[in-house]
């Protein structure tokens, strides 16, 4: 039987796109890179873990803000390239930002409008 990992379709460099969907509202909060110990484990956890390119290292969200994310399934795509992460977002943010999604952005008339609030200064969750 082979190992669920191998099943994914992963990038030259050893990624898969990751999105965090809020559990309960369907919310899509934010998108990351998934390797494959990142997420071995998050299955094992069953707390968000990735793959952070900019360090170069695993990245277990909420580490720094405080603001994990619990994981309630991880779902692969029907090209087994793409991850769903249905989640309970621990604080209710999960944009450095300090606000709830990373998606704050809607293109109006040609132009971004934030459309999301900050909940709390990011100052504040990082300091």
């Amino acid at each position: 039987m082979s190992n669920f990992l191998d099943q994914i379709k992963w990038t030259n460099e050893g990624l898969c796109p990751a999105i965090a969907q809020d559990a309960q509202t369907g919310k899509i909060l934010m998108m990351a890179w998934m390797n494959r110990e990142s997420l071995q484990l998050t299955a094992d956890n069953m707390v968000a873990t990735y793959w952070s390119r900019s360090r170069q290292a695993l990245w277990r969200k909420g580490e720094s803000s405080g603001h994990s994310q619990l994981v309630k399934s991880i779902q692969l795509d029907c090209d087994a390239d793409v991850i769903v992460l249905k989640v309970e977002q621990q604080g209710g943010i999960a944009c450095h930002t300090g606000r709830e999604s990373c998606f704050y952005r809607t293109l109006v008339d040609g132009q971004w409008q934030i459309c999301e609030d900050v909940i709390k200064d990011p100052k504040d969750i990082y300091s």
